[in-house]
């Protein structure tokens, strides 16, 4: 009879060889944070460009949605099931491909969106800040409120001017931040080695 160890087994993936692994790529992550660095800023260079990337990107997405949808119809076994994710695949896939014939039209209407979208986020923010007792930071989710109740308020008061722009200064910060994020990450890495 054999005895069994009194040590415990260590687990092949443990969140300390995890971390010894992204520490050994520190280079690869600031390579990818640098490279996330640089398409912020060429996309900050042609807002256009960068919206219009980002709706096609959207109108892809579409299509590969409404794709999975159609063929996810064909799992039911009822008529009524089987029609409404069928016609709902169908209408992602022509929406995906409206957005790639006229993309400043989809630009425009996503903007609209996005515009109500940040007013109506902002007012339930600030509604919420009120309801919250004073030990909460309420002031906190009240300026939150208030800036994205105000960015929403300016797409809309410049609407549809604001969707040749908007979209693409939403896709630059995003670069730029997460850029900013990953080479952080890295040299952090790097510092524990």
């Amino acid at each position: 009879m054999s005895t069994a160890s009194s040590s415990p087994a260590t687990p092949p993936h443990s969140l300390g060889s995890g971390l010894a692994n992204l520490r050994a790529k520190w280079g690869w992550i600031v390579a990818l944070g640098v490279i996330y660095l640089i398409a912020g800023v060429l996309a900050f260079g042609s807002v256009l460009f960068a919206t219009v990337v980002s709706v096609l990107f959207v109108g892809a997405m579409m299509i590969v949605a409404g794709a999975a949808e159609i063929v996810n119809a064909f799992q039911f076994k009822t008529w009524g099931k089987f029609l409404f994710w069928l016609l709902l695949g169908a209408l992602y896939v022509v929406a995906g491909f409206i957005t790639f014939e006229n993309p400043l039209l989809a630009a425009a209407t996503l903007t609209l969106f996005l515009g109500i979208a940040l007013v109506v986020s902002g007012i339930v923010r600030i509604f919420l800040a009120f309801g919250m007792n004073s030990a909460a930071p309420w002031g906190m989710v009240a300026i939150s409120g208030l800036i994205t109740l105000v960015l929403g308020a300016m797409i809309l008061a410049h609407w549809p001017v604001s969707s040749l722009y908007v979209l693409g200064i939403f896709l630059s910060v995003d670069l730029i931040c997460a850029g900013v994020s990953w080479i952080s990450m890295g040299m952090a890495l790097k510092q524990r080695t």
